[in-house]
């Protein structure tokens, strides 16, 4: 039982909820708009209770709900349907319910979520002319059909317009997941072609002296001795090489990290800001490739967690002392241990310097590193400990 209830109740691939990856505010949306059930018995009552408005109304519940639920769970070329079924639900309990009218107002409301805004217009005027038919025969006020009107345009129209620019949303992350899958892709091949072109040929010369010091072997044991020599330090000089080229592939550049951190922040809605970026006077490596890392994290967590509508990045160097500040407008309450910031504290440590964290609760946060141009501690092993 609770498998196929679970199974009625997921959203499909295809569903308001499966397309826009079930965004939170669409599901708060709609479990506001359910409270608007309460006006179904407030309503009615300021007349007096009896069974012939209540017993109808407590049967609609259940269709209601269930209507109202696939309208955002079933897939998008069904919603006309369920949109369909709440206004022929509304407009059968209207004989019953005055406030009945209030099933065809969701139900048109809602259908503004779908991609055809021409079908909301089209389900408005035919909703707001079958009322006006329905309510003359139950001699309804005139004032209940301009409230559908009204309720449905201007709801209609807020509901069009979020979902535009949620759609829009989505549209962009599919593009930037595509522009990464494709820079992956080159990143990759290009890898490739590095190490043919680096092994390649070493590998190919490590066999032929192989195989000519096999066959000296037992003949010239001399000439055999110095040709494996020679194969040592051509293995040596190709793990050199080796090394080199996976060092350059590790290497993280800050300005790189900079222009990566303002395309993911303006992405998702947050206004960046950045003091110093521009002209970064060269740093060491060994300096350069943990900041970039430190900065990736924080502007990860700004990304992440916290729910900030700005951010800015300010950096300079003085006294010998680089000074780079990253801060938020978000929520604040970072952790001092969460969060990423243990690796944080590691990395800058190993360079010498400080990190300083202010994260009052919703006041935003600051992290202020201080790393020393010269002097810092820039061992290998404590770099990558870190890392």
């Amino acid at each position: 039982m609770s498998a196929w209830f679970h199974r009625l109740f997921r959203p499909h691939p295809q569903s308001l909820l499966g397309q826009l990856r079930s965004p939170m505010y669409l599901r708060w949306q709609a479990g506001v708009q359910v409270l608007a059930l309460a006006t179904l018995f407030q309503r009615p009552l300021e007349h007096g209770f009896s069974w012939h408005w209540m017993g109808p109304t407590l049967l609609s519940v259940p269709l209601f709900l269930l209507f109202y639920i696939r309208l955002y769970i079933a897939p998008v070329r069904q919603m006309l349907a369920h949109a369909l079924a709440l206004a022929a639900l509304g407009l059968a309990l209207w004989v019953f319910n005055s406030a009945g009218f209030i099933y065809v107002m969701i139900g048109v409301m809602a259908l503004a979520l779908g991609p055809s805004w021409r079908t909301w217009l089209a389900m408005t005027v035919g909703a707001v002319l079958v009322m006006s038919v329905v309510g003359t025969v139950l001699r309804a006020q005139h004032g209940v059909i301009a409230t559908v009107l009204v309720a449905s345009i201007l709801g209609g129209f807020s509901n069009f317009i979020y979902m535009r620019g949620v759609r829009r949303d989505a549209e962009l992350r599919l593009s930037q997941e595509e522009v990464r899958r494709l820079a992956t892709l080159a990143e990759r091949e290009r890898i490739g072609r590095d190490l043919h072109d680096l092994l390649g040929h070493t590998l190919s010369l490590v066999a032929l002296k192989s195989e000519l010091a096999r066959k000296l072997a037992l003949r010239d044991p001399p000439s055999a001795q110095r040709e494996m020599e020679e194969v040592e330090r051509v293995a040596r000089h190709a793990l050199g090489e080796v090394r080199a080229a996976v060092t350059g592939m590790r290497r993280s550049d800050l300005a790189a990290e900079l222009l990566s951190a303002r395309l993911m922040l303006e992405a998702s809605g947050i206004v960046f800001a950045c003091d110093g970026c521009d002209g970064l006077a060269p740093l060491p490596h060994a300096i350069e490739a943990p900041l970039a890392l430190v900065l990736r994290e924080a502007v990860t967590n700004i990304h992440r967690h916290a729910r900030a509508t700005e951010a800015r990045i300010d950096i300079s160097s003085e006294q010998g002392e680089l000074r780079m500040r990253i801060s938020d407008n978000g929520c604040g309450g970072l952790a001092a241990h969460g969060n990423g910031v243990s690796g944080m504290r590691e990395r800058v440590r190993a360079l010498g310097g400080t990190l300083a964290i202010d994260s009052p609760p919703r006041k935003g946060t600051a992290l202020e590193l201080r790393v020393p141009l010269a002097g810092a501690v820039t061992s290998p092993r404590a770099v990558g400990s870190a890392a």
